[in-house]
């Protein structure tokens, strides 16, 4: 999926390890999209202030702020409860944690180690989504626009014979 940059999605990793960052970019790397690192919870959620994200991808063990609680505070604000979170977790992850990360609103859940191609193509259907609103909403918007002015017109008309 090649795109310009101006349509180039945000993706947010978010993994303590640095060998998982690198993996992880290595994996997404052929979706020519933009890729913001966090090795945090607290980094994540700044980063997700700053910018607008197709995508996040959220390791679930990290020391402080867990993948969970990261979760549950960007799915508490407005400007971001809509980004889909994907939580990666390691083989030897409790099995409850799948049930936990879809009850606060993540949108899929795998297990490290994943298959590279099943991880980008469950991305690449979120930058899909993604670009599919941003054309809806702009398409939203010239329609308000077109409205708007019809509405100006209808005005001076009904001015007009009126007078």
């Amino acid at each position: 999926m090649t795109t310009s940059v101006s349509e180039k999605a945000g993706i947010l990793i978010v993994d303590d390890m640095e060998e998982n960052l690198i993996a992880l970019e290595a994996v997404l790397g052929p979706l020519d999209q933009q890729l913001v690192r966090a090795r945090s919870g607290e980094e994540a959620l700044k980063a997700m202030l700053r910018q607008d994200f197709a995508v996040v991808l959220l390791d679930v063990l990290m020391p402080g702020m867990d993948g969970f609680e990261t979760a549950a505070n960007i799915k508490r604000l407005d400007q971001t409860k809509d980004v889909p979170i994907i939580l990666l977790t390691g083989t030897d992850a409790d099995s409850d944690y799948a049930y936990r990360g879809y009850a606060i609103g993540a949108a899929d859940f795998l297990t490290k180690p994943f298959d590279p191609w099943l991880l980008r193509t469950k991305v690449n259907v979120f930058l899909e989504m993604h670009h599919k609103n941003r054309r809806l909403e702009a398409r939203t918007e010239q329609l308000s626009d077109r409205v708007e002015e019809l509405e100006r017109t209808v005005e001076g008309l009904r001015k007009y014979v009126e007078e």
